[in-house]
């Protein structure tokens, strides 16, 4: 049972965080709902108390992943006007690329699961991912605004997928300087 308490957090709430974390580090696979609710300090019952199915707490968990990318680029685009592009780009891969991949972006991380997914899965994705090239477009002057923010997200995250996968080198800090050239000229 949730509590009314002002500043805690519901057990739902903790069981997004924490689902989260946990398919960002080991996919959609990685866990089952014991797991799941283990991580999030609760029973498998608060689990089902929140979620019909492991399906459900994962569409939940891809809705809201998204978040954090629209809130650091509405930050950029606030913060620091027209210079905003160069910001997130280096906050994006350089800040949020060094974090354990439990907390990394939603995007290079859960993507192939969520292509996996049922429509309704897809749908969430697709609807939030939507939000966020609106996001980025308005933050682009000139023509092509939402080609921009296709060609920006698309170079950002397979940079992210990429850099991630290679050990620390010479080739990872090309791409990573390559991507952030690239992404910077968009």
């Amino acid at each position: 049972m949730a509590s009314n308490k002002v500043g805690e957090v519901s057990a739902k709430e903790r069981l997004l965080m924490a689902g989260g974390r946990v398919f960002r580090s080991g996919g959609f696979g990685g866990a089952g709902i014991d797991g799941l609710a283990r991580a999030a300090g609760l029973t498998s019952g608060a689990f089902y108390s929140s979620f019909d199915s492991k399906a459900e707490a994962f569409e939940q968990v891809v809705a809201a992943g998204f978040i954090p990318l629209l809130s650091a680029i509405r930050a950029c685009q606030a913060e620091h006007g027209r210079r905003w592009l160069d910001r997130f780009v280096d906050f994006y891969l350089v800040e949020r690329g060094s974090v354990d991949v439990c907390d990394a972006c939603l995007l290079p991380t859960l993507s192939i699961d969520v292509a996996r997914m049922k429509d309704s899965t897809r749908q969430a994705y697709q609807d939030q991912l939507s939000e966020v090239l609106d996001a980025l477009s308005a933050g682009f002057r000139g023509e092509r605004n939402k080609e921009r923010a296709l060609a920006l997200i698309s170079i950002l995250v397979g940079a992210a997928l990429m850099t991630r996968a290679l050990p620390e080198g010479e080739l990872r800090r090309a791409l990573l300087g390559a991507a952030r050239c690239a992404a910077k000229q968009v």
